[in-house]
């Protein structure tokens, strides 16, 4: 698999020869991209805020790759083409082939959440419409079809949240005045014979001033787990003192109902209203058994056999609204508005067996909550002269949680606070400024300024917890347009942004492990967590080749303060000791990297070529932690490295189109604290697709995601007190294959 940086960087060489022969030669086909601002060529006209796309004179969209182009703070933007490339079922699928992301989990799996430049969650801002989505909300599970494009800033803007220290991605829900045709689509995934089929649909319309797309997805899943977890207990000279193996094997089923319709009005004065709520449920339900064998240690084990029943459900309700109201010499006031809703409960009944078959323990889990919130915003725009564009805007967001959690142990309560309920109010408002300026026709620079205060306050054990917190993220982006060479330029960024506490990191109802050791505690929350800051440097240098072409090399450096870590405890407890795991600010950390980008159809250049289109990023990662002794002293979960390689061949004698993808990331060790070191396994997957036209209305996609199906490694050491508690768990994996039929009414 490491063949697959020397293919990255293949690539990248190919296109930087191509980068010197354009030099070389200064002629430009017709129909070449032009930068704005090129001497001889017409000035940029005023370009929006980040995160807007820009419209040409001649009143066409701008496709993915010149929306990038021109962008001042670096963008990356992913449209239905991408979307639709491998007949993906999930936005996960999708996320895990863009630059620099990495999805934790099992391949083919996910659930471990998404990640820029290596590093871990929460890192990440995950946004909907430029809006953060509820608690609870999956953007992973989300249904490509229901998507119009996915953006990757890779720094912060003053317009969005700067929670976003790796960088941010925003989904971009489907949009109803660009498509005309009803289309539906019927799909069904099998993995080791079980059978997941998901019918879509989306219906366009528009009656006079009013114009909708109703889309909305149905389907169910089966999927199954095996796993072997080793766990071993050692002292000082090596002597084991405890060696148990856990096998595992669990089942479950799972029904999904998404709805995304939009509606959007134009008013006689040219004023626009769009609206357009989210619906989201889910429910599943499951089973599991688990074998213990206990080779080395005391005669009585916790259990032989542990059988478990669970059931979850999910709903939430999202709405997005924004009013548009344009005003003379060009300003604009854009009036956002949302609110959410949303629903979980779970229920769990375990019971644990001695070696003779009889019943020893039970445990029955129950959690309920329940999610409500309101936001509003908007943003005031005005050209101040030509190319020079001015906006303010603001965010008020509040939101409301109840969360009822009951822990039974052999029917009696494992904590004091088991079956009391928790309620979280959090507060958040921000204010910002940005200048966008063409300052001369090569060099455009965008200063902002974002001031955003947080407040959450919390009933809990009868006990009232506050915590209150606001940063201040001043951001610089620049681009350069090199002179006389219109397809090359160069990016600068200096920004400020921060990481937040999660909610359940402030205040949680602790959670109760069953088989508890330092490798296995229970954990808790802490109200007295700051936020991280980061101060950031990017630099990238781009250059574009062909009808959408790219070859890109970039770097950056945070300084991250105020650093969240988990720490361990050994607690006194009426069942004795055991160890809990809560969060806490440890100091500060660094972390830097270099990402390498190129795709480019490969007749750009070798003339004659087949009809080829070519991926392949690579990226490298380095960072070290203050106050933990190295070496591997890193960012938890952030991986040294991570490259992707795919390509598509659409054939010339039949209407056929072919690819395929690799991801790879290298196995990961890093040093969490003194006393602690987490490990995982290297990731492949490897995906492949063909799609079948039979008609312009009419075609078949066929793909196979994890063809490879390696077991995913995990394992973690703690050292204290002068014992090694080591533990190490093998998962299995499994090959999904995807028939889809796609079809246009």
């Amino acid at each position: 698999m490491s063949k697959l940086i020397p293919f990255a960087c293949a690539a990248l060489i190919a296109s930087s020869a191509c980068s010197v022969h354009a030099q070389q030669t200064p002629a430009v086909p017709a129909d070449a991209p032009t930068a704005p601002g090129v001497t001889g060529k017409p000035p940029a006209p005023a370009r929006p805020a980040p995160g807007v796309t820009a419209v040409t004179i001649n009143g066409s969209r701008a496709d993915d790759t010149e929306s990038r182009r021109l962008s001042t703070a670096a963008k990356m933007v992913f449209g239905r083409e991408e979307l639709d490339r491998n007949g993906d079922s999930s936005v996960g699928e999708i996320l895990k082939r863009l630059p620099g992301v990495t999805m934790g989990g099992p391949p083919g799996r996910g659930g471990g959440g998404v990640r820029m430049r290596g590093l871990g969650n929460g890192y990440t801002q995950m946004l909907v419409n430029g809006e953060r989505p509820p608690a609870g909300f999956s953007l992973e599970s989300l249904s490509p079809d229901q998507v119009e494009r996915i953006e990757v800033m890779r720094g912060p803007v003053a317009e969005h949240s700067t929670q976003a220290i790796a960088g941010t991605i925003n989904v971009v829900l489907r949009e109803g005045y660009q498509q005309k045709d009803m289309q539906i689509k019927l799909s069904d995934s099998i993995e080791d014979g079980r059978h997941g089929p998901t019918v879509s649909l989306t219906m366009p319309g528009k009656a006079g001033a009013l114009t909708w797309l109703m889309s909305g997805s149905a389907g169910t899943s089966r999927q199954a787990d095996e796993s072997a977890t080793t766990y071993q207990d050692a002292d000082p000279a090596g002597l084991l003192l405890k060696d148990q193996q856990v096998d595992a094997h669990s089942s479950r089923s799972a029904r999904s109902l998404h709805l995304t319709p939009r509606l959007s009005y134009k008013f006689d004065n040219g004023d626009t209203l769009n609206v357009q709520p989210f619906l989201m449920h889910n429910r599943s339900e499951g089973n599991s058994d688990s074998l213990l064998t206990q080779r080395i240690g005391p005669p009585q084990r916790e259990y032989a056999l542990a059988l478990a029943d669970s059931s979850s459900s999910m709903t939430m309700l999202r709405g997005f609204g924004n009013w548009l109201h344009r005003m003379e010499a060009g300003a604009k006031l854009d009036v956002k508005f949302g609110f959410g809703a949303g629903r979980s409960e779970s229920t769990s009944l375990r019971k644990q067996y001695a070696d003779n078959g009889l019943l020893k323990d039970y445990f029955n889990d129950v959690d309920t909550s329940r999610n409500r919130s309101l936001n509003s915003g908007g943003k005031y725009s005005t050209p101040l002269a030509k190319g020079h564009l001015l906006a303010a805007g603001w965010d008020i967001e509040g939101g409301h949680r109840e969360q009822s959690t009951v822990a039974l142990v052999n029917g009696r309560a494992q904590f004091a606070e088991s079956g009391l309920s928790m309620t979280a109010d959090t507060r958040r408002v921000a204010g910002y400024v940005q200048d966008e300026w063409d300052i001369t026709p090569q060099w455009s620079a965008y200063v902002g300024l974002r001031w955003e205060g947080m407040r959450t306050s919390a009933t809990n054990q009868g006990r009232d917890v506050r915590n209150n917190s606001s940063v201040w993220s001043p951001v610089l982006h620049s681009v350069w347009r090199i002179p006389g060479f219109e397809k090359d330029q160069i990016r600068a960024s200096l920004t400020q942004s921060y990481r937040a506490p999660q909610l359940n990191d402030l205040i949680a109802v602790p959670t109760y492990s069953q088989l508890n050791s330092a490798t296995r505690p229970d954990r808790t929350g802490n109200p007295n967590l700051k936020p991280e800051l980061a101060q950031g440097i990017d630099l990238a240098y781009e250059h574009y080749l062909g009808k959408g072409g790219i070859v890109s090399a970039s770097g950056f450096i945070r300084k991250i303060d105020n650093l969240m870590r988990r720490e361990l405890t050994l607690r006194d407890t009426p069942d004795g000791p055991r160890w809990l795991s809560s969060p806490s600010n440890i100091g500060s950390a660094r972390t830097s990297g270099i990402e390498l980008e190129a795709k480019f159809q490969l007749a750009d250049l070798v003339t004659g070529a087949p009809n080829i289109d070519l991926r392949s990023n690579y990226s490298r990662f380095w960072s070290s932690v203050d106050g933990i002794r190295g070496p591997d002293n890193r960012l938890d979960q952030q991986a040294r490295q991570t490259a992707n390689a795919g390509l598509d061949w659409r054939l010339k004698d039949v209407p056929m189109t072919l690819g395929g993808s690799v991801n790879w990331t290298p196995a990961i060790l890093v040093r969490t604290s003194a006393d602690e070191v987490a490990t995982t396994g290297v990731k492949r997957q490897f995906d492949i697709y063909g799609l079948w036209k039979f008609s312009p209305a009419t075609q078949l996609r066929i793909s196979a995601n994890n063809l490879m199906n390696d077991d995913y490694l995990l394992g973690r050491t703690v050292t204290k007190g002068g014992i090694a508690q080591l533990s190490d768990s093998a998962s299995r994996t499994y090959t999904s294959w995807t028939v889809r039929l796609e079809m246009k009414l």
